[in-house]
């Protein structure tokens, strides 16, 4: 008796509601769904509810918009979030004009904070190095987002929009996604194939997905994708090989001038270094390679230059502190300046005050941004300066040997982006997949309603058996919806999951608040 009654009342919750019935051929709609992502770099992305946020008591004084949460931002990603990327790089912009904008990679948080505030962007991750600024961003509206955008950049660098525009680039949707992989290979870098920005795209991702970051769902998925990227690049292609960092066009650039400019052989030649960071190590790791035997560092403290020490046995390397700098600079042929100083460390002033103003030739080679050395140092007759900006003869000869590599890496790359914008294309079907499971789930709760109290008028039925009822009645619904929804995620074009959506919003009456509840049911 129980176990016909159980069947009686599952049979109901099945099979009870017209909602879940094929309409008919006159019932069917092509609805054209909110949520759909807009394809490949249009200039809109999708338009979503919710973007006009405001506080609890309505917009603020200022006219502003409070920051999204987190669990907002994720919400919003399902919606149609457009990936845009606005920024400078060497091959766009003058070192005076990046170095007004150049973010120490401790703030890139902070500052990502800092847009994301007035919530006309979504996600931001910020990338900062000594040949590029870029401000990764996702939102809804691509006027508002990129306004916002160069509204921070002016406030931070102190420079008119008129200005700003010559020197950067705005990129958006797949065309940002594709900047981002080439990137992250090392194909945008001043030396194709250098591993180094690798490691900064790195931070950039990590930085993203801490407490603070603002990756939010859509870019911290885009910086993982491009870190995947970059590592294929170099595990499956040759890129890499030979001369693929700023330091190492320093060394050859340096080597190639020395006779010119000094009258002596770059073997002959004494060097001295400014700095012990991560741009010191890879120069003297360069030099070595060229049988470098000795070499003076000036550094603030000790212990960065005794682990040089340790690490380049082979090569003498004399420690001065800060205070000696003048000393070191006035005995040595080329001094190559990697510090992370704000201000010159270098310039034509101080040179005139140490006696460096005139005598013998002085090399100067500034592979830092911010610079280290003053670009009023090239009015003194014996100084010779060079900066990152001149290293793009060097970078020729490179790239030119290197055509077969960067073809080879494109490959690669397209396959990253591709896997990252099919991921992003499934983001459309969220919404329609959760509006799916919540009619499911408010028809099954209806008709479970209706039949659980007839069978709780049975003194027969404990609450126990009761529960298992309902139990089975959510595997019921979930084993019916199983299908269309993995039909949803595989659909493997943007079209087909368009028609895929259309189809399953037609079919299940998704545009029809109502559903027609109490259409078609069957009568006793």
């Amino acid at each position: 008796m129980k176990f016909s009654l159980a069947l009686l009342a599952l049979a109901a919750i099945a099979g009870g509601s017209s909602a879940f019935q094929s309409p008919t051929h006159n019932a069917v709609r092509t609805t054209t769904l909110n949520n759909r992502l807009v394809g490949g770099s249009a200039l809109m992305a999708a338009t979503m509810d919710g973007t006009s946020v405001t506080t609890a008591n309505g917009d603020a004084a200022n006219g502003t918009r409070r920051k999204k949460t987190k669990k907002e931002r994720l919400e919003l990603a399902s919606k149609g979030l457009q990936v845009h990327v606005i920024g400078l790089s060497i091959h766009h912009a003058q070192v005076d004009v990046r170095e007004k904008l150049a973010i120490p990679q401790d703030e890139w948080n902070e500052q990502s904070n800092k847009i994301i505030s007035t919530g006309q962007v979504e996600e931001c991750a910020i990338l900062s190095t000594c040949n590029r600024f870029e401000i990764y961003f996702a939102a809804s509206d691509a006027h508002e987002a990129n306004a916002r955008v160069m509204e921070f950049l002016m406030e931070r660098s102190g420079l008119p929009v008129s200005e700003l525009r010559r020197n950067i680039f705005m990129l958006e949707g797949e065309d940002a996604v594709w900047h981002l992989m080439r990137v992250a290979g090392g194909l945008d870098s001043l030396i194709v194939g250098e591993g180094q920005i690798l490691s900064q795209v790195r931070q950039c991702h990590l930085h993203s997905i801490e407490d603070d970051g603002c990756g939010g769902k859509v870019l911290s998925r885009l910086l993982n994708n491009a870190v995947a990227a970059g590592k294929r690049v170099r595990s499956e292609t040759n890129i890499s090989k030979g001369s693929v960092s700023i330091s190492s066009a320093a060394v050859e650039l340096s080597e190639k001038m020395c006779l010119k400019d000094l009258n002596l052989p770059f073997s002959e030649a004494r060097l001295a270094v400014v700095g012990a960071g991560t741009m010191t190590r890879l120069l003297i790791t360069h030099l070595a390679s060229r049988g470098l035997e000795r070499i003076a560092i000036v550094n603030r403290s000790m212990a960065r230059p005794m682990e040089l020490q340790e690490q380049f046995p082979d090569v003498e390397i004399e420690i001065v502190l800060e205070d000696g700098l003048w000393d070191v600079v006035g005995r040595s042929d080329i001094v190559f300046a990697a510090t992370s100083c704000a201000d010159y460390v270098i310039d034509k002033q101080l040179l005139e005050e140490n006696g460096l103003d005139q005598g013998r030739p002085l090399m100067l080679v500034d592979i830092a941004v911010p610079r280290n050395i003053g670009p009023d140092s090239k009015e003194l007759p014996a100084v010779i300066p060079y900066n990152v900006d001149d290293l793009k003869a060097v970078v020729a000869k490179n790239t030119a040997m290197r055509q077969r590599e960067i073809i080879e890496a494109e490959v690669l790359l397209h396959e990253e982006a591709s896997s990252f914008s099919g991921w992003r294309e499934s983001l459309s079907a969220i919404p329609t997949i959760n509006q799916l499971q919540e009619r499911a789930n408010m028809f099954r709760q209806e008709e479970l309603k209706k039949c659980t109290r007839k069978l709780s008028q049975n003194d027969n039925f404990s609450d126990r058996e009761l529960e298992a009822v309902e139990r089975l009645s959510r595997g019921i619904v979930n084993k019916m919806l199983h299908g269309p929804m993995s039909h949803l995620r595989r659909a493997e074009s943007v079209e087909k999951k368009q028609a895929a959506l259309s189809e399953l919003s037609s079919m299940f009456r998704l545009d029809d608040d109502e559903g027609s509840r109490g259409r078609g049911r069957r009568r006793r």
